[in-house]
């Protein structure tokens, strides 16, 4: 009976504790940015699930600057926030798509991969997509990177995000230039690969 009676309590309080865990609703880019986090091993669903919260980010309306990321003291730093807040998350874009690409991206046309010719035909098409994509989180990344540079207002807590305004307008952090070179050597081993036959293995 007593057996009974404690089993009994524990289902019940477990029903408790399960039925009344809250929850919220995420609401602003703020909450979008701070699901985001990079995994010890990037698998490409990984990938894809930080692409979807900075994405869902950028989409989203910002907090009350209460709520900001670092703190906010009048309205001149509060739009330069806004303007840093899109480059970084497109800075991350760029990063995390180029990443995704290069999971399907082959480096080289070895002659012994020429009996899986179409399969890495099919590989180097998804990397492409991938790569131009980035390549236009890149364009958005340099856009509001402009937008933030012109008021040069400091935000202490958000040094990392300045560091990288920096970097981007003197032309010590581009993307741009790495992503067409990925996409030169892509069209060359597709190339490569098209240019194989019966013959080569």
């Amino acid at each position: 009976m007593k057996r009974v009676k404690i089993a009994a309590i524990g289902m019940a309080l477990f029903t408790v504790v399960t039925v009344t865990a809250p929850a919220y609703k995420v609401l602003y880019a703020e909450q979008w940015y701070r699901l985001f986090h990079l995994h010890f091993y990037q698998y490409p669903e990984d990938l894809n699930e930080n692409i979807w919260y900075l994405e869902e980010a950028l989409k989203a309306d910002f907090a009350n600057p209460l709520n900001a990321l670092g703190r906010i003291e009048d309205e001149i730093q509060w739009a330069r926030y806004r303007d840093l807040f899109r480059m970084h998350a497109n800075l991350k874009l760029t990063y995390l798509y180029r990443l995704l690409a290069s999971k399907y991206d082959k480096r080289t046309a070895y002659f012994y991969n020429a009996p899986w010719k179409d399969t890495v035909l099919k590989s180097l098409e998804m990397a492409e997509y991938y790569y131009n994509i980035a390549l236009y989180y890149w364009d958005q990344a340099l856009h509001w990177s402009g937008l933030a540079w012109e008021s040069r207002v400091q935000l202490r807590d958000l040094q990392a995000w300045m560091d990288e305004n920096y970097r981007i307008e003197h032309f010590d952090l581009d993307y741009g230039e790495y992503l067409m070179m990925d996409l030169e050597r892509l069209y060359k081993v597709r190339a490569d690969f098209l240019a194989m036959d019966e013959d080569t293995y």
